[in-house]
């Protein structure tokens, strides 16, 4: 992020440099466990989408549909994390100057971005932990063991391509108008990468451009590890990996240019 700052955390001992990135882990939780009103929206909001559509409707018609609305869902959950606790924080910062005072500090510049994927990384695990309760208590899905920790791995890894899109909206857009932003992306990409209802559903031409969105990526791992597909997964495994270098690679480009 600033290269003025390496040599100082070049000459760090190992234990400090340590030491430093645990503690910007801890800030970064502290800080959304005492802000519960962006964390429940964040967590709650797929599992009541899930409750609705998943449990109460699809379940009723078609019990196979829990399982495709959980691995569905479950992408559009962990979304969230990624995109408004990395796009929104981040311009918030850039505009307070929160972000240059850290910059300025002997700190290693990566612990700052490792802090706020490590909250979204555990946000998206509750948010999976979350919908696999309401799957196997409530709308009676069988799962086995090893699908479970799939579809969780799958989310809590899954999250990081959206931490760097969210990492770049945050670095073009300024705070008060990111949340909008992000929305414009958020909704329209879940929709037309077949989370809300079946790509088979939609027009041949948004099928066409489906695999376009990374959420589409994500949702097709996520079926995959429910046992719903049974297609090769490596492409789409590839493809969510560039997705977060390309992004990554643009908003550092961008914090060195503009702060």
């Amino acid at each position: 992020m600033n290269t003025t700052i390496a040599p100082m955390s070049a000459a760090m001992p190992r234990a400090l440099v340590f030491n430093a990135y645990v503690q910007e882990a801890r800030s970064e939780i502290v800080r959304y466990l005492r802000n519960p009103g962006f964390l429940l929206p964040v967590i709650l909001f797929p599992t009541v989408f899930y409750l609705m559509f998943g449990v109460a409707l699809a379940h009723a018609e078609a019990p196979g549909m829990a399982t495709y609305l959980l691995a569905s869902y479950g992408t559009f959950g962990v979304m969230s994390p990624g995109l408004f606790g990395f796009g929104v924080s981040l311009a918030l910062e850039r505009d307070n100057g929160l972000l240059t005072l850290k910059r300025a500090l002997p700190m290693p510049p990566a612990a700052y971005l490792l802090g706020k994927m490590l909250m979204a990384m555990i946000s998206a695990a509750m948010v999976i932990l979350l919908l696999l309760g309401l799957a196997v208590g409530v709308a009676h899905v069988s799962l086995s063991v090893g699908q479970a920790a799939a579809l969780l791995l799958t989310g809590t890894l899954g999250v990081l391509p959206f931490c760097a899109l969210g990492m770049l909206v945050g670095t073009l857009i300024k705070g008060q108008g990111a949340p909008g932003m992000l929305n414009l992306i958020y909704l329209p990409m879940s929709f037309l990468s077949g989370l809300w209802v079946p790509l088979q559903i939609l027009p041949a031409t948004l099928q066409r451009i489906a695999p376009v969105w990374p959420s589409y990526h994500l949702d097709q791992i996520a079926l995959h590890a429910l046992g719903v597909t049974h297609g090769p997964v490596l492409q789409h495994v590839l493809v969510l990996c560039g997705f977060t270098a390309g992004f990554l690679w643009l908003a550092a480009r961008r914090l060195r240019r503009n702060g």
